[in-house]
């Protein structure tokens, strides 16, 4: 007695649905869906079959003398898409005289499933909608490929990685270097604006890399000091300097959790405070002098200077240098760091950079309805951000400078992991036989 393929049941299960003897929980567009995966499991099915029949070079049931193998039942497989899990029967060849038979349909399928999904997700990440992906989708291939929902539920993996991300271990980040700020993003479901705080450090070797990524309400010390906290638990130690903008919250974790850290106030934020108190008839010569101030060749020699600006201008424009007065030393801390390094370090423009980026992609999606798709969207484009800046760019000379200036804080040191040696160098100390 013939047993029934897998395709003539997937057949049988279609008639069966098209005469209603198959019950319907849904409305029609769920009977619609339904048949559609039954039709696309059929047409995968006929295809694996016939394939294993071209393989063994006969039919089923038919006898042939120098056979190349016997079919040998079937491994149930499911393939992933857009649209759900389709399931399939893949045939099985056993003693076969040549090479192992592997499907070479499978193996297509599978592949351009993941390729779809890795196309889908980076075209979200770089700025389209999910009602753009659909579209695009559908004008590249000439039909409808997957619908917004479907793309929403690719884009998940996003998420997953940025949980990954958010507790890997920091320990093997030399950080040097740590800038910090926030970006606010309005999300429809609340109606109201969210923190999206950033954390990115420069390594001892100048390698620029993302850090860490937490939503909050607002820049609150309470928000502030959980979030840095976070990096410390898994394992990052007290960076070189801290540069910030001047909010309170931001400011008093950072003191609080790195006291004998340099803490540096932006000094871009500072400019622009300063202009506004400023009249625009004085404001070129004012802001040539506070230039003066913040180049200074050392950190003793910028406190001269701005002395020496206070007594010429703090009777003409009290307000402009009660400001440049405000957290000074803060504003000159970058004065101790390497020359090469201060411009880098005195501004949070490396956090700024990568917002940038960010709103591009905002302004496609102006409100996004909740927290993790925000998050999403911010996490997707900082890491990518990340991954192209992740090189070296520091010499030998900088790196040794930068462990002095630990060593003259009193911070604590990254414990040297030894480095594998060759089989030559171990043969060289006779640890290995020749």
């Amino acid at each position: 007695m013939e047993r029934i393929t897998p395709s003539e049941k997937k057949a049988q299960a279609i008639r069966e649905l098209l005469a209603g003897e198959v019950k319907q929980t849904g409305d029609g567009a769920g009977m619609l869906s339904e048949l559609v995966r039954l039709s696309t499991e059929r047409v995968i099915q006929e295809l694996l079959e016939q394939e294993q029949t071209e393989f063994l070079g006969r039919e089923r049931y038919e006898r042939h003398g120098d056979s190349t193998g016997q079919r040998n039942g079937y491994e149930d497989k499911r393939l992933r898409t857009a649209e759900g899990v389709l399931k399939v029967q893949v045939p099985q060849v056993r003693a076969a005289d040549s090479k192992p038979y592997r499907s070479r349909v499978m193996s297509c399928l599978s592949n351009k499933s993941d390729a779809l999904e890795k196309i889908v997700t980076e075209m979200w990440a770089l700025g389209l909608s999910v009602r753009d992906v659909e579209s695009a989708m559908m004008v590249a291939t000439g039909s409808f490929v997957l619908s917004d929902t479907a793309v929403s539920q690719v884009t998940e993996s996003l998420y997953k990685q940025y949980e990954a991300f958010r507790t890997r271990d920091l320990s093997g980040f030399d950080v040097a270097y740590l800038f910090i700020d926030a970006v606010y993003e309005p999300l429809r479901r609340y109606g109201t604006k969210m923190a999206v705080l950033c954390a990115w450090g420069i390594c001892s070797d100048g390698r620029r890399i993302l850090l860490n990524l937490m939503m909050g309400n607002s820049e609150s010390y309470e928000t502030c000091i959980d979030f840095l906290r976070d990096m410390v638990q898994r394992g990052m130690r007290a960076p070189l300097t801290v540069t910030t903008d001047g909010a309170p919250g931001i400011i008093q974790a950072t003191d609080a959790l790195w006291p004998k850290s340099w803490r540096i106030r932006c000094w871009f934020h500072k400019m622009q405070n300063l202009m506004s108190k400023v009249p625009p008839e004085a404001w070129i010569e004012f802001k040539a002098m506070v230039r003066d101030v913040r180049d200074a060749p050392d950190f003793e020699e910028g406190k001269k200077r701005l002395q020496d600006l206070v007594a010429k201008k703090g009777r003409d424009l009290p307000e402009a240098c009660r400001c440049l007065q405000d957290d000074i030393e803060a504003s000159l801390n970058h004065l101790h760091v390497p020359y090469p390094h201060r411009q880098m370090v005195r501004t949070t423009n490396l956090v700024e950079r990568t917002f940038v980026e960010e709103r591009r992609r905002t302004k496609t999606i102006p409100h996004l309805f909740d927290e993790k798709s925000l998050i999403k969207l911010v996490f997707s484009t900082l890491i990518r951000v990340s991954e192209r800046w992740g090189r070296r760019q520091f010499n030998n000379f900088e790196e040794q400078q930068i462990k002095l200036l630990r060593r003259t804080l009193q911070l604590e040191e990254r414990e040297e992991k030894p480095q594998p040696q060759s089989i030559r160098q171990r043969r060289s100390a006779g640890q290995v036989a020749l």
